[in-house]
């Protein structure tokens, strides 16, 4: 099979990469003549734990190809996937300006019967905006082409992406006939021999798929999140809660992790547009809105007891800040909580020091010389007045808690994401602060 792939960002270059893997003939295709180059050369837009050497392997094989002229690609493919952003309009809802423009170009220069198929994530009714575009497209030509689209969406965790795609949970296809859905069952045959199944449906309801999966998901994390500010007030700790409630197998022990709220690239925007489309028709998510309510909020949680321990006078103090990412495992700083901290750290007169083990890099370009930027966590922490902890990398689990102890002007950590325990620390001297635990 040949497969072109619209759009080298996270979704489009796992694709392309994995499908390159099992022996499919594919071309990434971007508009960006750099980061094409780039690629070309071994240099990644993104990073993920396995993928470049990956891309690596593939690209050397002729398996893996990147091209910025989709009108040179796509003849003679089975499957055009379009992987291009849906960025957040104002009022929340997905900008689909990037998805109708591939599908216009895909129709401006098809030459065969193609399979069209939706690989970012797109609001309810996005398919038949792109099959109307596609016949648009080849009506203006003149031509009567075949087609089909079919939505297909992503269950990617960033960090783990490569596995998650060659080893899926399942894969879901939206179609609306017996001939597309051969083809991208005979797509993903190599990733399914593991049993996992090929949920074949209608395409509206794959679309909504995508958005209910990341929605029940950040739920979880709000209500868990919300349970933890209940906690503190009630003295119960979360930690005991959490277990209590993941041994239920009808809850389960996933995204149950109290911690300073949600961020990345898909749960804040999914969320949003899930509520912008209920809204556009007539409907209520009054659970969705209470999930991004709380997760506003809970990015303050930290913010707000090192305020209350140093008494509302932050003025002067220096803290170290350990982790920039929304996650570990990736350099995404997308509606990363970390953002939200420091802004309001400097709001208050304080220099902030930070470390990440990967997203400095990308943290620069945000925050320039707003912060300090250190080569270690080490000096990260060196004659800081207190520590807080904002992502829960594994970097960071096991310090010299002597070392951290002398290097912290103040004996004071703030743990945004409970990886240490709180009894150890206080025993060892610190004032320690989590979340859901007094």
């Amino acid at each position: 099979m040949k497969i072109a792939v619209v759009g080298t960002g996270y979704v489009g270059l796992v694709t392309g990469t994995c499908l390159a893997e099992v022996g499919i003939h594919v071309t990434c295709i971007d508009i960006d003549q750099k980061k094409i180059d780039g690629l070309k050369n071994g240099i990644m837009p993104i990073y993920e734990p396995g993928l470049e050497e990956m891309v690596v392997r593939n690209f050397q094989k002729g398996k893996l190809n990147f091209s910025t002229s989709l009108k040179d690609t796509i003849a003679g493919c089975d499957v055009a996937f379009i992987a291009v952003g849906t960025p957040p309009g104002e009022d929340g809802s997905a900008d689909l300006k990037y998805v109708l423009g591939v599908a216009k170009e895909i129709g401006e220069h098809m030459t065969d019967y193609l399979v069209v198929v939706t690989k970012s994530t797109v609001p309810v009714g996005t398919a038949n905006l792109v099959r109307s575009t596609l016949e648009t497209a080849l009506q203006n030509r003149k031509v009567n082409l075949e087609f089909d689209v079919a939505s297909n969406p992503e269950f990617l965790k960033e960090g783990a992406a490569v596995d998650d795609f060659l080893k899926p949970d399942r894969i879901v296809i939206g179609v609306s006939s017996t001939r597309a859905a051969d083809v991208l069952k005979k797509l993903y045959k190599p990733f399914v021999l593991n049993g996992h199944p090929i949920i074949a449906m209608d395409i509206p309801s794959a679309e909504m798929t995508k958005y209910a999966a990341n929605a029940m998901l950040a739920t979880k994390i709000s209500f868990m999140n919300d349970i933890a500010n209940l906690c503190e007030i009630m003295g119960a700790d979360v930690n005991m809660v959490r277990k209590g409630i993941g041994s239920d197998p009808r809850i389960g022990n996933k995204f149950i992790y109290p911690g300073i709220g949600y961020g990345g690239s898909c749960f804040p925007k999914d969320v949003k547009a899930l509520i912008q489309t209920a809204y556009e028709n007539g409907y209520h998510m009054g659970v969705l809105k209470a999930v991004e309510e709380v997760n506003d909020k809970q990015k303050s949680v930290l913010f707000e007891k090192v305020m209350r321990h140093f008494d509302g006078n932050l003025k002067g103090k220096t803290f170290a800040m350990w982790g920039l990412s929304f996650k570990p495992k990736t350099d995404d700083m997308r509606e990363a909580p970390s953002l939200v901290i420091i802004e309001k750290l400097l709001a208050q007169g304080a220099t902030v020091k930070v470390h990440d083990p990967i997203a400095m890099k990308e943290a620069k370009h945000i925050l320039g010389d707003k912060v300090v930027f250190c080569e270690s966590q080490e000096l990260a922490i060196s004659s800081a007045d207190a520590l807080l902890i904002v992502t829960e990398w594994s970097d960071y689990r096991s310090p010299d808690l002597k070392e951290l102890k002398a290097s912290l002007i103040n004996a004071v950590v703030f743990d945004g994401r409970n990886i240490f325990d709180a009894t150890e620390m206080r025993e060892h001297g610190f004032t320690y602060y989590g979340i859901g635990i007094n």
